[in-house]
């Protein structure tokens, strides 16, 4: 049987930031001829993090030694870098505030926007005044109030459901199914801004769980599941509806993780997905509103915007996000 740690999850994440990067590239730069890029598929993206995390944090709960370890591995994942970002967000960026240092640092929604976004209520105070014409600063950050969400469930279900397989296992379908209720519903009522946040979001994460959980009868049939996963999610897209779609896409990411082992030490240099994602949105702001996209050959331009991400996802990893973990 396949070893559950020899796994491609680096790569994955580091292909799903590249995604949302992509698509992100697209709709930020302002630019006609980039505007191919929007395309980029980065709900699905998104919501392949989300898989991810109920596999891993499954995983990472059922072997910490304690509630408090898990809690302290959790929080030293997330937390930390999620502050810097947040903190350096307010303070550099008043570096392409519209309003001179004074009238900046003077205005409270400065200050709200620490605050707020210091408890992952980001959607409370999104912009910072005078930058990026008083849009969001930060539009990736939503996903993280769901993931310290997911952090936060994952105790309680293991002590609803207990360690009994075959009652989790039922327990973890039928929130899958209301999760799905709550996702379709809104989504066919034209609000899918509303149907991605909890518990619509929760399916997505529930499949990586219930794959954790059954691990050892998805490797035994992981390539028949692959071919099923596949068919079963173009027939959700032509039906435009999201039955089973979530599971089969779970099926889809743990595939790939599993497979082709010349990706197994994709992350042996260091796990740069997170700074990469949390800070890429409002790199990509900077460079729309310096007129770098505009002025120059946005292609190139877009290429450099890359390599910053990159480096600066690098730097938050080396000089910054390791040394809590």
């Amino acid at each position: 049987m396949q070893n559950i740690t020899k796994n491609n999850f680096d790569f994955i994440r580091v292909l799903l930031a590249f995604i949302v990067f992509v698509g992100h590239l697209g709709a930020l730069s302002a630019s006609e001829k980039l505007s191919f890029l929007t395309h980029s598929p980065v709900e699905v993206a998104v919501f392949s993090f989300f898989i991810v995390s109920g596999f891993l944090i499954a995983r990472s709960y059922e072997r910490s030694s304690s509630l408090k370890s898990y809690a302290k591995k959790r929080f030293n994942r997330i937390v930390p870098a999620y502050l810097l970002v947040v903190f350096l967000c307010a303070t550099l960026l008043s570096l392409v505030s519209t309003l001179p240092f004074s009238e900046y640092f003077s205005n409270t929604q400065v200050y709200k926007y620490l605050f707020w976004n210091s408890i992952f209520l980001n959607f409370k105070a999104p912009w910072l005044p005078g930058v990026f014409g008083n849009q969001a600063v930060n539009g990736a950050l939503w996903t993280l109030k769901i993931e310290m969400c997911f952090y936060i469930a994952v105790p309680l279900m293991f002590l609803l459901f207990g360690k009994n397989n075959k009652y989790r296992t039922i327990s973890l379908i039928v929130l899958y199914f209301l999760s799905l209720v709550y996702l379709n519903y809104f989504e066919q009522t034209g609000k899918a801004a509303l149907s991605r946040q909890l518990p619509g979001s929760l399916c997505y994460f529930i499949g990586g769980m219930l794959l954790y959980f059954h691990f050892d009868k998805f490797i035994r049939y992981k390539n028949i599941l692959f071919i099923i996963a596949i068919i079963t999610v173009w027939i959700d897209l032509i039906f435009e509806i999201k039955l089973f779609s979530p599971i089969m896409i779970s099926i889809i990411v743990l595939y790939i993780a599993y497979s082709f082992k010349f990706l197994n030490n994709f992350g042996k240099y260091g796990d740069f997905t997170y700074g990469i994602y949390i800070f890429h949105f409002p790199i990509i702001r900077v460079f729309a509103t310096l007129g770098l996209f505009a002025n120059y050959n946005p292609y190139i331009m877009s290429i450099v915007c890359m390599f910053v991400v990159i480096g600066v996802g690098i730097a938050s990893w080396h000089l910054y996000e390791k040394r809590f973990l």
